[in-house]
């Protein structure tokens, strides 16, 4: 019953009754629906019996058909507006204009509630009356229940239910209903995307690239704000953390303006990693630091962790190997005005690793107990390989061992396809480590990227045993 609609309020009453096992659309109400374009005019209905039961098939098509643009779109590629363009019978009340709005309020549950049609229309042939457009759902055989008789009587308003042509254009059709009129039965029906400013990012299917350019357009068109349309064409380059992509629909401006956790941030889309879907793990990680904290960020792309971490105070090693990451990183600090409280790099994560986060790491560990004030964070975000990068902590460091209180603690993302994801991320990590870290790490699912793919974070402080090579001893 949910499937068509109905409400569980609404089977309380008895405006709908059951045989078998389901509630179905009378069958007048049927043929109406069917051949409801065929039909001119608008004239009055007469009361029938208003309950029986029909096939399923019957009502499913019934209830497909109500709000679906005109079926001769199946197909489609080019997007043509006009020939979404249907009209379809429903029910309405005629009401003097003094009476409309108390009709309206009154059947609040049974007139019209679709976005963007209007409840209430002119009646062409009397100035002094409005046409009250009824939900069809909700009305069995255009005639009203006997609560709802029972409210017009008291308003003093004929019960008689008119049939109404109702006009759909392409401007009242959602976008999935839009999309699931074009494209092949049967196949999934794309209407979700990641929104990055004004761009919409699509991940087609094989099956839905013959109208991926229809696609972009209906996105644009029903989603205000969105100007263009793009669709991923290839996995996302190990190196650079960039893929290709293909312009769909509207302008190829790329360069976008976003807000992430009440921070602005300005890229090139089709030249810099940015993932909306990552705000919550950006926000994550950055509360666990304390002003005057050291985050050192090796793959910190246009500084969704960086910039945040500089606001609270934090002092800030940012690095990006893409050279475009960086030139946005830069950019994105001026922004937000953290320039002077963020060290930004263009290296290789490996290099910046055994270059400004050893050097640092070497200056700051070893200092006095009444000095030792902050806590060290490492942030690995680069899930396609991070992991492998683990190995660089082996002796990083040439001295005595440090407190274990202020060791780093290293947050590492990777991907995995294994049943026990956290277990295969762990024993992943520990190759890596070349020690294991059972009861010495956590880990954290950050989402699932796709069927039996799943994105994780494992935290853990660096051992001093993995961190230190200790000097040998004499003789």
């Amino acid at each position: 019953l949910w499937r068509f609609g109905y409400s569980a309020r609404l089977l309380k009453t008895n405006h709908f009754r059951t045989a078998a096992s389901h509630t179905s659309f009378p069958a007048v109400w049927m043929l109406l629906a069917q051949y409801s374009g065929r039909i001119p005019g608008l004239f009055v209905a007469a009361k029938k019996n208003r309950f029986f039961t029909m096939p399923e098939a019957v009502e499913d098509k019934a209830d497909l058909e109500l709000y679906s643009p005109n079926p001769e779109v199946r197909g489609m590629t080019l997007l043509n507006r006009e020939a979404f363009k249907r009209t379809v019978l429903v029910p309405a009340l005629k009401v003097k204009k003094e009476f409309v709005n108390a009709v309206v309020k009154s059947l609040k549950h049974t007139v019209l509630q679709r976005p963007g049609l209007k409840r209430v229309v002119e009646d062409p042939e009397d100035e002094d009356s409005k046409f009250v457009i009824l939900d069809p759902h909700k009305i069995a055989e255009f005639s009203l229940g006997e609560p709802e008789q029972e409210v017009l009587k008291q308003l003093d308003v004929c019960p008689e239910v008119s049939k109404y042509n109702l006009e759909l254009t392409y401007e009242n059709f959602k976008a999935e209903e839009i999309l699931r009129a074009v494209l092949p039965e049967g196949q999934d029906v794309t209407s979700g995307f990641s929104r990055v400013g004004h761009i919409a990012h699509l991940n087609l299917r094989d099956h839905q690239l013959p109208y991926r350019h229809l696609i972009g357009q209906v996105i644009i068109d029903k989603n205000p704000g969105i100007t263009c349309v793009v669709n991923k064409t290839n996995i996302i380059d190990s190196t650079y953390r960039n893929f290709q992509m293909e312009v769909l629909a509207g302008d190829s401006n790329l360069v976008t303006k976003v807000k992430e956790n009440n921070i602005a941030y300005e890229l090139d889309f089709s030249k810099v990693y940015w993932n909306p879907r990552l705000s919550t793990e950006h926000s994550r990680i950055v509360e666990l630091l304390k002003p005057g904290d050291v985050l050192f960020d090796v793959f910190a792309g246009i500084g969704p962790f960086a910039i945040p971490a500089a606001k609270k105070k934090c002092q800030v090693f940012a690095n990006d190997l893409n050279p475009e990451s960086y030139k946005w990183l830069l950019h994105n600090c001026k922004l937000n005005k953290v320039e002077k409280k963020i060290k930004a790099f263009n290296m290789d994560g490996r290099d910046f690793l055994l270059g400004p986060v050893r050097e640092e790491l070497s200056k700051e560990l070893p200092l006095p107990k009444e000095e030792q004030k902050t806590s060290f964070h490492i942030v690995m975000n680069l899930p396609a390989l991070a992991i492998e990068f683990l190995d660089v902590f082996r002796h990083l460091l040439a001295a005595e061992p440090c407190s274990t209180a202020r060791l780093p603690t290293v947050h590492c993302y990777g991907f995995s396809k294994h049943d026990d994801p956290a277990k295969d991320i762990q024993e992943r990590a520990e190759t890596s480590l070349g020690t294991s870290l059972a009861g010495r790490c956590s880990t954290y699912l950050v989402r699932n990227v796709a069927p039996n793919k799943e994105m994780l974070c494992i935290s853990f402080q660096l051992p001093a045993d993995v961190l230190y090579k200790r000097p040998c001893p004499d003789g």
